[in-house]
C-alpha cells in the first residue's frame, strides 16, 4: 500500500503536571501554565478552549516539542516529548506557506525533506491536494488563493507528512464566518478519511462544540484545566446544531469561559480550578 493511501495509527498524549514560565527581556517572569494534567485519547478530537492569554497555544507548542518542557512531563505513546517529530504535524492560524512556491511545491516541501522517491512524493502530494479540493490549483501561488484555500494548502501539507497527531492552533481564526463554517465541515470530512488524534486550539465556544469529542476548558493565566466536557454523545459537525440541547451546551460552555475571561480582566473573584 502506498504512503498516500495509508494513515498513521492515532497516538495517545499524556500531559502530567506541566508548568511553563516565560522570561521576558524586561519585567517579571510570567507563568503561562501551572500544573496542567491532561490525557488525550487515541483518535479523539480534543479542543482546548479558553480566554485569550490562558496558555492554550503554549500547551499546544509544548505538545509539539516547539517549547521545552520545564516542569512535569509530556509523552506520546509513552515516549517523552523532547522536540518536534514527524509523529506530530501542526497547522497555524496564518497558513505559514512559502509565497514563492506553488500549491504543489508547498505540499511537496516536507516530503522532499523525507527524501522519498520522486514518484512517491508527487503521488502523495496529488492525493492530498485532491482531498482538500484544490485540484486545478496545483500551479497557483499563495497570493492567487483565498484565505480558505491557503488554509487547505496548509492542511494538505501537514497531512501529507502522515503524522499520527494533528496540532491545530486556531486554524480558522483568520477566516470570515462563511469560509470558517465551510472549513470546519471540510476538516471533519478529511478526518473521517484519515485516522488522527487532533488537538485544536480555539477561543470560539460554538466551534469547539461543533468539532470536538471532548473540550478542555482552561482557566485564566496561569492556565490550568478547569473542566473537561465530553460532548461525544452529540455526533459531530452541523448535525449537533439540530439537537434540542445544543443551545444549553453552548450556554454551559460559554459560562465556563466567561468566568475565566472576567478573571483575566480582574473583574471577577478567583474560582477554584482543578488540574
Amino acid at each position: 500500500m502506498s504512503k498516500a493511501s495509508r494513515s498513521s495509527r492515532p497516538a495517545e498524549i499524556v500531559v502530567d503536571r506541566v508548568t511553563h514560565t516565560y522570561a521576558p527581556s524586561r519585567g517579571r517572569l510570567v507563568t503561562a501554565l501551572e500544573s496542567v494534567t491532561l490525557q488525550v485519547r487515541q483518535g479523539e478530537f480534543l479542543a482546548l478552549l479558553g480566554p485569550s492569554g490562558c496558555g492554550k497555544s503554549t500547551l499546544l507548542y509544548l505538545m509539539g516539542g516547539f517549547l521545552p518542557v520545564e516542569q512535569g512531563s509530556i509523552t506520546v505513546d509513552g515516549r517523552p516529548v523532547v522536540g518536534p517529530g514527524p509523529d506530530r504535524g501542526i497547522v497555524f492560524q496564518h497558513f505559514a506557506l512559502y509565497p514563492w512556491k506553488t500549491v504543489r511545491q508547498n505540499v511537496l516541501y516536507g516530503l522532499e525533506k523525507q527524501r522519498l522517491p520522486r514518484h512517491e512524493r508527487e503521488a502523495q502530494a496529488d492525493h492530498f491536494i485532491r482531498m482538500v479540493h484544490l485540484t486545478g490549483f496545483e500551479d497557483s501561488y499563495p497570493s492567487q488563493l483565498s484565505g480558505g484555500m491557503k488554509q487547505r494548502v496548509a492542511i494538505a501539507r501537514t497531512l501529507a507528512m502522515d503524522p499520527a497527531i494533528l496540532l491545530m492552533d486556531e486554524p480558522f481564526g483568520a477566516l470570515d464566518a462563511q469560509t470558517r463554517s465551510i472549513m470546519q465541515e471540510e476538516l471533519l470530512t478529511i478526518l473521517n478519511k484519515t485516522s488522527k488524534t487532533v488537538i485544536f486550539v480555539t477561543h470560539d465556544v460554538q466551534e469547539a462544540l461543533l468539532l470536538a469529542d471532548r473540550i478542555a476548558v482552561m482557566s485564566a493565566r496561569p492556565g490550568r484545566i478547569k473542566e473537561i466536557v465530553d460532548v461525544s454523545d452529540l455526533g459531530r459537525g452541523t448535525q449537533r446544531m439540530h439537537r434540542p440541547d445544543f443551545s444549553q451546551r453552548v450556554e454551559r460552555l460559554w459560562s465556563l469561559v466567561r468566568d475565566e475571561a472576567l478573571r483575566a480582566q480582574g473583574t471577577a473573584a478567583p474560582t477554584q480550578t482543578e488540574s
